[in-house]
């Protein structure tokens, strides 16, 4: 009966310090990336590995960091018009677009998922691509602790940088200078739109491919980039 106690008490302390050790690992990286560039995501290595192990396809992983102020501002608005238009009003949930996702899904009706874009941030630069509970759970987690100690042109500014926008291609200006030979600083609205277009499926759909769906749904982003207002760090870039 000792022993069994005694084996108890111990996996306890071990239980306890991983759950200690995860928090504080956990507030250390999202303090370390409010001011370093994420050297890699996840995802990417997932990818890597999967294009290692295949004998159809080459190893691709292209990406390039860069700061907020040197992406298009068109950008900017073309993904909030496209992916969270609440994006500055929310604290890392938009509640009601989960609401009617919810509500839509019960109903049996295929919706646009109601991930925001500190939510897929969040998923993006911590976590592994998955549908269970537990990764839910951490995505939830991790959103709070961003939106808690990032800001919103932070976490902007790391979503526009990690994001999968192609085969083995990250971030905006990786994919602006291999879609349209240019810099993110110069895309157009139309191109930012286009590319913006692509993020629910970027391995399926390309900017330089403009299907009927695909024009649609640029022409659709283009009309609310005009109709929703600009961020305040958007704002401030003009001032200064």
């Amino acid at each position: 009966m000792k022993r069994i106690k005694n084996f108890f008490r111990i996996l306890f302390k071990w239980i306890l310090r991983i759950i200690i050790g995860f928090f504080v690992l956990s507030i250390l990286s999202v303090v370390l990336f409010r001011f370093v560039p994420v050297p890699f995501t996840p995802l990417m290595i997932i990818r890597v590995v999967e294009q290692t192990f295949s004998s159809e396809r080459d190893v691709k992983l292209s990406k390039d960091w860069v700061s907020l102020d040197e992406i298009s501002p068109n950008l900017v608005m073309a993904v909030i018009s496209s992916e969270d238009q609440n994006f500055m009003t929310h604290s890392g949930f938009d509640w009601e677009a989960i609401i009617k996702a919810y509500e839509a899904n019960k109903k049996g009706k295929k919706v646009k998922g109601a991930s925001s874009i500190s939510q897929q941030t969040a998923k993006n630069v911590f976590l592994y691509p998955s549908r269970s509970y537990i990764r839910k759970g951490l995505e939830m987690y991790f959103t709070f602790l961003i939106e808690t100690i990032w800001s919103k042109e932070r976490i902007m500014e790391v979503y526009l940088n990690v994001i999968e926008m192609g085969d083995g291609i990250y971030g905006v200006e990786a994919a602006s200078q291999f879609y349209f030979n240019k810099t993110a600083s110069k895309l157009s609205k139309p191109q930012a739109a286009l590319i913006a277009a692509t993020l629910p499926n970027p391995l399926k759909w390309k900017p330089t491919r403009v299907t009927k769906f695909m024009g649609k749904r640029q022409a659709w982003i283009l009309k609310q980039m005009n109709n929703i207002e600009q961020p305040e760090f958007l704002k401030k870039d003009k001032k200064e």
